[in-house]
C-alpha cells in the first residue's frame, strides 16, 4: 500500500515529546517496513500544532496527494480533539507507534491527550502566576527564578529556530536521495563509468540535484558516497 508520511516540530522548539523529525521518519520508516507500505514521499514542517492540520503548507500538500498519512505520533497531526475528528472526513491517517487503531481509538486517544494537555496548561499558569506574585513582592529568590526562566526562553527560540531548519533540511536532502536513488542505478546499468558521464546522465532523464540545480563531477560523488554506490570494475 502506497502512503505518503508527514513530520512536524513547533516553530522555535522541538516539542515536548522530544521527537525531532530525524526520530519521526525513523518511525515511520519502521512501521512502513513491519505493516507493508511503500512511503512514497515524506513531508514536513515546523509550525505550531495549534494551526489547523488543513492550513499547514506542507500537511496540505500531503493531503492532496489521496493517499494514506502516516505520522510518527498522533500529536503531530495536532492535539486537538476538532482537528482529529475534521480529518477522518478527508484523510486516512495511520500512526507508527500504533499502526492498527481504527478511528474510534485514535479519537479517543485525541480527547485524552487534549484533556492532559489543558491539565498541564493550568498547572503551568498557576505555577507561574504565583512565581510572578512573589516576585512582585520582593522576594529576591523569585525575582532570580524570573529572570533565568526570561534568558532560558529567549536562548531556547533562538537555537530551535536553527535546529528546526538544519533538521528540515536534512530531512528533504534524505527524501529527496531515496527519490533519485533508482535512477542512479539506472544510469549505472547503462554503463555510465565515470562522474562526468554519471552527471550527463541525470541531467539527461530531467533529475536535478536537491537544491534543483544540475549535476556535476562533484555534487555525484557526494550522491554516489551517500547512497553507497560506485562504478562496475572491470
Amino acid at each position: 500500500m502506497d502512503v505518503v508520511g508527514y513530520v512536524r516540530v513547533s516553530t522555535g522548539k522541538q516539542e515536548a515529546s522530544g521527537l525531532g523529525l530525524e526520530a519521526q521518519v525513523e518511525y515511520i520508516q519502521t512501521a512502513a517496513r513491519q505493516q507493508g507500505w511503500n512511503v512514497t514521499h515524506i513531508y514536513s514542517e515546523a509550525v505550531s500544532g495549534s494551526v489547523a492540520p488543513l492550513e499547514r503548507p506542507e500537511c496540505s500538500k500531503a493531503i492532496a496527494q489521496g493517499l494514506p498519512l502516516v505520522v510518527a505520533k498522533l500529536d503531530r497531526l495536532s492535539r486537538d480533539v476538532e482537528h482529529i475528528a475534521s480529518l477522518m472526513k478527508r484523510v486516512d491517517f495511520k500512526v507508527a507507534t500504533m499502526p492498527q487503531a481504527d478511528n474510534f481509538q485514535l479519537h479517543l486517544f485525541a480527547a485524552l491527550a487534549e484533556q492532559e494537555r489543558a491539565f498541564i496548561s493550568q498547572r503551568t499558569k498557576d505555577a507561574l502566576k504565583a512565581l510572578q506574585e512573589r516576585a512582585d513582592s520582593g522576594c529576591e529568590e523569585s525575582l532570580a527564578k524570573v529572570e533565568r526562566r526570561s534568558q532560558a526562553l529567549s536562548k531556547g527560540r533562538a537555537k530551535g529556530n536553527a535546529d528546526n531548519m538544519n533538521a528540515i533540511k536534512a530531512v528533504k536532502i534524505d527524501a529527496h536521495r531515496e527519490g533519485i536513488a533508482p535512477h542512479v542505478k539506472s544510469c549505472l546499468y547503462e554503463g555510465c563509468n565515470t562522474l562526468q558521464s554519471l552527471a550527463d546522465c541525470l541531467n539527461a532523464k530531467g533529475k536535478h540535484t536537491s537544491r534543483d540545480g544540475l549535476w556535476s563531477p562533484t555534487t555525484v560523488r557526494r550522491l554516489m558516497l551517500a547512497l553507497g554506490v560506485g562504478f562496475k570494475k572491470g
